[in-house]
């Protein structure tokens, strides 16, 4: 009996300089980086971006860097596996699952996440300084509350006592005193704009505009919604649910407990970075969950998936 297996898209935050380094170890990888054209499209040198954390961090480059990468991977895998039973992207992530799920061509995916950080980057004109931070340690409906008094919000729901914050630098600063006074443990994260929270408001018509624009298919394996958690099964909810993540919160709990309430068995983080995989193992820990980050070449993960998918 085939296990029901699933993907899973990392938004950012995860980036490092060696994020590339197992397609490019690997014949067929770094001949798809180079049909991706990251250099021209990011119109900067990709390796000068790698070394340099105020380059890679930049929206602007760390949006469609994260969802290339996952995209590669998954061209090299997808051949020696089975059709996945579930898709799910966090945040940027979600773009990436579309990619997966055979919704949108790869370039087009790319050229997507540039104009959603172009997109949400311009939100910084009316609010100049703004970002996100994590709690951790204080009920999720506690947090929430403190952040609501401080007109802060709550951008991702990740469990049952933690969460990521987004808002005005100052009113989360304010937000994370009280937090902390509360037992909270928090934490400033290197991603400088609101994202899923209101503030990207603006960015919302251009990027449903950019989406309608472009060819998008329905998709061939379910993905879930990250504002819901539901089971997305055509492009026309795709692309709304695409557009609504930029200003609602992400469920991203509830997509965990989606992935076990369907039946999944077997998970695979795309990468970069491995917290969705340990994420949800700590949430639902009968589903055997990891990283490609924990390989040492793409084989390896093939390798380990099927396996595992008998």
């Amino acid at each position: 009996m085939t296990e029901r297996f699933a993907i899973l898209c990392p938004g950012q935050g995860g980036q490092h300089a060696a994020m590339f380094d197992l397609l490019r170890n690997d014949a067929r990888g770094a001949g798809v980086l180079q049909e991706y054209a990251l250099d021209q499209r990011l119109a900067h040198p990709l390796d000068a971006i790698l070394q340099d954390d105020s380059l890679l961090f930049a929206n602007r480059h760390a949006q469609p860097l994260v969802v290339a990468a996952g995209l590669a991977a998954w061209q090299v895998l997808r051949d020696a596996l089975p059709t996945p039973d579930l898709v799910a992207g966090y945040s940027i992530g979600e773009l990436t699952a579309y990619g997966v799920a055979a919704s949108l061509r790869a370039a087009v995916a790319i050229d997507l996440a540039i104009a959603r950080a172009g997109y949400m980057d311009a939100c910084l004109r009316d609010e100049p300084q703004q970002g996100l931070m994590s709690v951790s340690g204080l009920p999720v409906e506690e947090a929430a509350a403190v952040l609501q008094q401080h007109h802060a919000h709550v951008a991702i729901r990740t469990g049952f006592d933690t969460l990521i914050a987004g808002g005005r630098s100052a009113d989360l600063l304010t937000a994370r005193r009280q937090c902390e006074s509360l037992g909270a443990r928090t934490s400033v994260l290197p991603v400088g704009i609101a994202s899923h929270t209101p503030l990207m408001a603006s960015a919302l018509a251009p990027f449903s505009l950019a989406l309608n624009a472009v060819e998008f298919n329905d998709p061939v394996t379910p993905v879930l919604a990250g504002i819901s958690a539901q089971e997305i099964r055509d492009k026309d909810a795709a692309k709304h649910s695409l557009a609504e993540q930029l200003t609602d919160t992400i469920q991203w709990s509830a997509c965990m407990d989606a992935c076990a309430e369907r039946g999944i068995a077997v998970a695979l983080e795309l990468g970069p970075g491995s917290a969705l995989s340990r994420m949800l193992r700590e949430r639902q820990p009968h589903i055997e969950c990891r990283s490609l980050s924990d390989f040492r070449s793409l084989a390896g993960a093939s390798t380990w998936l099927q396996s595992r998918l008998g």
